[in-house]
């Protein structure tokens, strides 16, 4: 399982989901350009220490970082795809989040392997990324983790 940033452009999410990556042993990539410069002061005050124990993967565009993924890429969207809890994830998906203020765009979207969204009230638009990257996450360890009971799920 990994995780990752499609362009982010809020170097604190970035952080926070580099140290949500590095306290359950998920690596992260991050697909360049980003918004901000990727030593950002903001980047680092979320990262705390976790910095080190982070195993982080850059890639100058979108073509160098679907060449590098040999598994499947599953999009989380805001409003496509089927509910994550209803989705079956496989240990070896990467899990990718788009912009902050722009998402994904079609191109990127058409080339995911599948897409999955968590179902929000009414006239809600969207969650925090790295809140809804942490809820699909646990949701894709639950189902495919060592101690998952169906791991084949």
């Amino acid at each position: 399982m990994r995780l990752a940033l499609f362009q982010p452009d809020i170097p604190q999410n970035a952080g926070t989901l580099i140290r949500t990556g590095a306290c359950l042993g998920v690596p992260v990539d991050i697909v360049e350009p980003c918004g901000f410069i990727l030593d950002d002061t903001r980047l680092r005050r979320s990262l705390m220490d976790y910095g080190e124990l982070a195993a982080v993967s850059r890639h100058v565009n979108w073509a160098a970082f679907a060449a590098s993924r040999p598994g499947r890429i599953v999009l989380v969207e805001t409003d496509h795809g089927v509910p994550y809890t209803g989705f079956a994830f496989h240990p070896e998906d990467t899990l990718l989040l788009g912009r902050e203020s722009a998402g994904t765009p079609p191109e990127v979207a058409a080339a995911c392997h599948a897409a999955v969204h968590i179902p929000m009230h009414p006239g809600a638009r969207s969650l925090n990324v790295a809140i809804a990257a942490a809820m699909v996450l646990g949701e894709a360890l639950r189902q495919t983790g060592p101690r998952a009971k169906n791991p084949t799920r």
